[in-house]
């Protein structure tokens, strides 16, 4: 008999506390192997598998390229890498980001969905903005068992909030009951994987993640052109409509969904009027201190012209902060990005 023995949690804001309560209401002997995506900084720390390991009867720890799955144990994604599953086996890759995450919870659990389908239950916490909801659905349409974390009880509920609406999961209940679920779960029987279940895309996408260049090199492309471009490359990206769900890909494998290239392309908006605020600045400075200049020296007439293209400038530096600073471009998940990236 079969049963569900593959266990992928994903979390970002507020993940550490509903990790360490998740972790520590599951038993020593539990007949499955806990795969675990927390969105950090590339550069962040690798506390989280000693953390996870202090919290729970279950050792943690961090993951290790072609490392076996081990029942009763955490397996816990490293910095700056994407964690997949390939067969029984875990597999850290430096492929492309998806919704400006590596690791990413789609990339693990679209990997697992490939190589386990029915064996595996995926699990989406606490966390802003939407990474999680396309590999909920690719992971559901291969068999695997969704489980959400109700929105009301999390501590940002942007993740559960769209996994829950974008792949409608089997379960969907608060961070107490979660370990008893899963408990539940991984003794059952896993059943048979749809007949329906192939899908070419999954399979390309999963080789991108591997960072497996031939998708890549085709002349076939993933979707249809968007008119949008990639804030990671620059370069084009392609609609996809996944299993009723819209997210977009360019020809080097970025992934986004539209609330993440929203949150992406404001971040970048905001760096750039920064940037021309500074750059207004200096030149209503400088035309200030021309026109004393040349007051001094007697122009009358070049002075002018200065201190009134020092006004001009100054006028729209202020339009420019009062833009920056009245929150129209920021919406409630402005900064939930940088939030994400706190908890590691």
């Amino acid at each position: 008999m079969t049963t569900r023995d593959v266990v992928l949690v994903g979390a970002s804001a507020g993940g550490v506390e509903a990790l360490r309560t998740l972790v520590a209401g599951l038993p020593a002997d539990l007949p499955a192997t806990v795969l675990v995506v927390l969105h950090v900084p590339p550069t962040g720390s690798n506390a989280l598998a000693a953390i996870l390991d202090r919290s729970g009867p279950l050792p943690a720890r961090a993951a290790e390229h072609g490392g076996a799955l081990r029942h009763g144990e955490v397996v816990v994604a490293v910095p700056d890498r994407h964690l997949l599953l390939t067969d029984d086996h875990v597999a850290l890759t430096s492929g492309p980001r998806e919704n400006g995450h590596r690791p990413a919870v789609d990339t693990l659990f679209r990997s697992a969905a490939r190589a386990v389908g029915p064996r595996a239950i995926g699990v989406v916490l606490t966390g802003a903005l939407d990474d999680g909801a396309a590999g909920l659905v690719a992971l559901r349409a291969q068999g695997g068992t969704g489980v959400v974390q109700d929105p009301a009880d999390a501590l940002y509920d942007g993740m559960p909030r769209a996994a829950l609406e974008a792949a409608r999961p089997e379960h969907v209940v608060p961070l107490a009951d979660l370990p008893g679920l899963l408990v539940r779960l991984v003794h059952e029987q896993a059943p048979a994987r749809p007949s329906s279940a192939g899908d070419d895309r999954m399979r390309e996408e999963v080789a991108m993640a591997e960072f497996d260049l031939r998708p890549l090199a085709g002349d076939d492309h993933p979707g249809e052109p968007s008119g949008y471009s990639c804030p990671d490359c620059s370069g084009v990206l392609w609609r996809i409509e996944d299993h009723g769900l819209l997210r977009f890909r360019c020809r080097v494998g970025h992934a986004w969904s539209p609330g993440s290239l929203q949150d992406q392309q404001t971040s970048e908006l905001d760096g750039a009027l920064w940037m021309a605020l500074r750059s207004l600045e200096e030149r209503a400075a400088l035309a200030r201190e021309m026109a004393v200049r040349a007051r001094e020296a007697g122009h009358g007439l070049t002075a002018s012209r200065f201190t009134d293209r020092a006004v001009e400038t100054g006028d729209a530096a202020r339009t420019i902060r009062r833009l920056l600073t009245s929150g129209t471009l920021r919406g409630p998940a402005g900064t939930e990005r940088a939030q994400d990236e706190t908890d590691g």
